[in-house]
């Protein structure tokens, strides 16, 4: 699989939500798109990324951008996290980690000297056309949205 970049077509992708709802790509033709991978629910990074996306939520919506998170945790786990932490918007489980592997969100971490399998971080931004306007290998968990507007304005 080839490395994505700015400019290139989405990888189209399906899903299911918290609600154990289907959410594809082509539910967002017309609208832009964040869409953020993220390796664990409620776990301290994870969860200032979500917060600071939620906190800006309506900041978003007014732009014309959706936002959905995703990561290999099960439906139950999306419930809990956005309950617990009043997430406004979906969570995809990708235990299959299909999402994950097409936007190159799954590879080789390392932690402690050991190096392991898992979800790496990143945020794609998705235009209205179903194209990659930006992309963030490293994201500031506790100000992704300040990070993203710097980078789409």
């Amino acid at each position: 699989m080839s490395v994505l970049k700015i400019g290139d077509k989405a990888p189209d992708f399906k899903g299911v939500n918290q609600a154990e709802k289907e959410v594809k790509l082509a539910d967002f033709k017309g609208k832009n798109l964040i869409l953020y991978f993220y390796p664990k629910d409620s776990t301290p990074g994870c969860t200032a990324e979500a917060c600071d996306l939620r906190d800006n939520y309506n900041m978003w919506l007014k732009k014309g951008y959706e936002v959905i998170g995703v990561s290999t945790d099960s439906v139950k786990s999306h419930n809990k996290f956005i309950e617990k932490y009043e997430l406004p918007f979906d969570l995809i489980s990708d235990a299959e980690k299909e999402i994950l592997q097409a936007y190159g969100a799954w590879g080789e971490k390392k932690m402690y000297g050991r190096t392991y399998m898992g979800v790496l971080r990143k945020t794609f931004v998705i235009d209205e056309e179903g194209k990659i306007e930006a992309i963030f290998e490293k994201v500031k968990t506790k100000e992704h949205t300040q990070q993203i507007l710097n980078e789409i304005k």
